[in-house]
């Protein structure tokens, strides 16, 4: 096999891999959820269901007090990272517990 045609050949590959023509394709595909969009309410009922004050809940979030408060009053919305951990912590409080350290 000379040169043009190798290269044609992995180029073919790569096609099919990526319409998922060929059987590794098959075994990698993941289906991710959207991220959830949180009224201020919902996140008031996350942080008071877990028993947490806007502080410790912003610091499990890895966020300031005042972005929490924003979030409840609806000033601004939780995105990315931080809307993946609210649902975590919808889903199973536990995941939120698990990561609060008692001195």
């Amino acid at each position: 096999m000379n040169v043009y045609d190798s290269i044609m050949a992995g180029l073919n590959q790569a096609v099919d891999y990526t319409q998922g023509n060929c059987p590794q394709a098959q075994t990698h595909k993941i289906k991710v959820e959207p991220l959830e969009a949180f009224k201020p309410e919902d996140i008031k009922l996350i942080r008071t269901n877990l028993q947490m004050t806007q502080v410790i809940f912003a610091a499990i979030l890895g966020v300031s007090k005042k972005t929490v408060e924003a979030w409840e009053q609806g000033i601004n919305s939780p995105s990315g990272p931080a809307s993946r951990l609210l649902k975590m912590f919808k889903d199973n409080p536990a995941n939120a517990q698990m990561l609060v350290k008692s001195v």
